[in-house]
């Protein structure tokens, strides 16, 4: 809610459902895995244990997924670069047996990683275009280690609901503390119950009270003062994240495991970029007119940096590119939002 060191990430959909965003997490002892290439592409290591046969393009990277479990249905496989000017990565969903084919990559180095319901994330396998991967995934020891990449929705439903009488000083009672607790305010775009969010940070530990560490973190970067006063409003709100959290930190899990994509679900590509600085904060971005969404087609991405910062990031699509552009003002005295206090 409050971890301003966020680069905001693009997310370009080839379908009609959007996935979670798959940070890599801490990786596991390396998996096996076997690398063999397309025709045409360059050689990047000899095997002799079976590869999938799976036709594809000199820009594809394709394989299978097992694990001791036999084959791996429904399970995310992510190729990402660090070459560009920005973090890219593409991420697919394996089908029935096990089989992925991760479409049209820039040209650059990549390494290939497996995540999915049920096991841990795999360790990382450096891959080009036109190579086919036998990836082999671990699974979860255990229901906390598989709960780790739930998604965020999973664990911040674990928030208990105040009673009608904590609220009753607010117009609306119960709806409108609801409200702002699920999809007004700050939660449109803070991303709560995600690893970040569901624990309270080392550098707030010290704190005795738990209330009073959500009210510190909250008041964090440069909007801090700002999201302060909205949670405070609610009257609440930091009990309820204060039990939510120190639930969690006792090991209380979510109580539904989620499904793992199934039918037309497994056909998403999803192209995931890092965009913008490490202590800046995007709250929106803007492509096209959404009254005429073919304009710009292909064309600059531009970021919304709120309080943040005066550099709006440009990001170019096609060639990855990334530039910033620095926002005019008519009069030097121009108030800035980077003038007000700010807790670090």
């Amino acid at each position: 809610m409050i971890n301003t060191f966020i680069k905001l990430r693009i997310f370009i959909i080839c379908s009609c459902l959007v996935l979670n965003a798959c940070n890599s997490g801490p990786a596991e002892p390396p998996v096996e895995s076997n690398v063999t290439n397309s025709p045409g592409s360059d050689a990047v290591e000899q095997t002799t244990t079976q590869i999938p046969e799976i036709s594809i393009d000199n820009d594809d990277i394709a394989g299978m997924v097992s694990s001791v479990n036999g084959v791996e249905q429904g399970v995310w496989v992510i190729a990402e670069t660090d070459e560009f000017d920005t973090r890219y990565a593409k991420i697919v969903v394996t089908d029935n047996e096990g089989r992925f084919l991760i479409p049209d990559l820039p040209d650059a180095s990549y390494e290939v990683w497996v995540r999915g319901y049920g096991l841990v994330d795999s360790a990382k396998t450096a891959a080009s275009p036109g190579n086919i991967l036998s990836l082999t995934a671990s699974p979860a020891p255990g229901a906390a280690e598989a709960a780790e990449i739930y998604p965020a929705a999973y664990w911040y439903s674990m928030m208990k609901v105040p009673g009608e009488g904590e609220v009753a000083h607010l117009e609306g009672g119960l709806n409108e503390y609801l409200a702002n607790m699920k999809n007004r305010a700050c939660i449109v775009c803070h991303q709560l119950g995600n690893a970040t969010t569901r624990v309270i940070p080392e550098a707030f530990a010290e704190i005795e009270s738990s209330e009073e560490a959500w009210a510190r973190r909250i008041s964090s970067g440069q909007a801090g003062a700002s999201m302060l006063s909205r949670a405070a409003r609610l009257g609440v709100a930091f009990k309820y994240l204060a039990d939510w959290s120190d639930r969690i930190a006792l090991g209380e899990l979510p109580s539904t495991i989620p499904d793992r994509p199934d039918g037309l679900e497994r056909n998403v590509v999803l192209t995931v970029r890092d965009w913008s600085d490490p202590k800046a904060y995007l709250h929106d971005l803007s492509g096209t007119d959404r009254r005429d969404p073919t304009v710009n087609a292909y064309g600059p991405i531009f970021g919304a940096p709120e309080h943040s910062t005066d550099e709006f990031p440009i990001l170019d699509p096609v060639s990855n590119t990334a530039t910033t552009f620095t926002a005019p003002v008519r009069d030097e005295d121009t108030p800035s939002a980077a003038e007000d206090p700010v807790d670090a």
